[in-house]
């Protein structure tokens, strides 16, 4: 059943797609973390290939994102994602800093697209859209595996914080080495509790 969801998903793009043949996907990955960039991409899928096992990067496990992720850069149209960091995310909010990304992905992309389809509530949204859209799917994906993996290089640069292992987000582990290590550049300075720790920068 989950290798031939893709089917109902393409099928529910299909709908919203109506008669245009070239259609992105868009979505992102890190609203949420205290920490890291808020990463957009955007997808055209070749609706022509058989895409089993494509989901929600949320319903999949990280071996099941990894091998999707590689399918989709081989077998999209085209691809592109962008990035919004955070200082870009204290100035703007998370909100625009997202709408930034999306935007720049986009237009980054080899083809451009009749329609743009985005999860969410934004300009021509499908709420809930990477589970119900085959290339809103598809870009939840692309976006979820960078983001991961630019994460795990940056726990590199600073090892102090476990960001190879919680990506950013405020697990406990994250929260006990902020209190004892006070917030790094990769931290968003206006989300809670990283404002409300009033730390110096390490």
């Amino acid at each position: 059943m989950k290798k031939t969801r893709w089917r109902r998903l393409a099928r529910e793009e299909a709908r919203w797609a109506g008669e245009r043949a070239t259609v992105a996907g868009v979505d992102e990955a890190g609203r949420g973390p205290l920490a890291g960039p808020v990463i957009a991409a955007a997808v055209i899928l070749d609706l022509s290939r058989k895409w089993d096992g494509m989901d929600d990067s949320k319903q999949l496990t990280a071996e099941e994102r990894e091998s999707l992720y590689a399918r989709v850069l081989e077998g999209a149209r085209a691809f592109a994602w962008a990035a919004a960091g955070p200082r870009v995310i204290d100035r703007l909010n998370i909100r625009r800093a997202t709408h930034r990304a999306m935007a720049s992905a986009v237009r980054r992309l080899g083809l451009e697209p009749e329609l743009v389809l985005v999860d969410g509530h934004e300009t021509l949204a499908v709420v809930g859209g990477d589970g119900k859209c085959l290339s809103i799917a598809a870009a939840s994906i692309v976006a979820k595996v960078i983001r991961d993996r630019l994460m795990e290089r940056l726990d590199r640069v600073w090892p102090a914080y476990g960001f190879a292992r919680h990506k950013g987000y405020g697990t406990a582990e994250h929260l006990d080495a902020l209190r004892a290590h006070g917030p790094c550049p990769l931290h968003r300075w206006s989300f809670a509790p990283v404002t409300e720790l009033e730390l110096p920068l390490v």
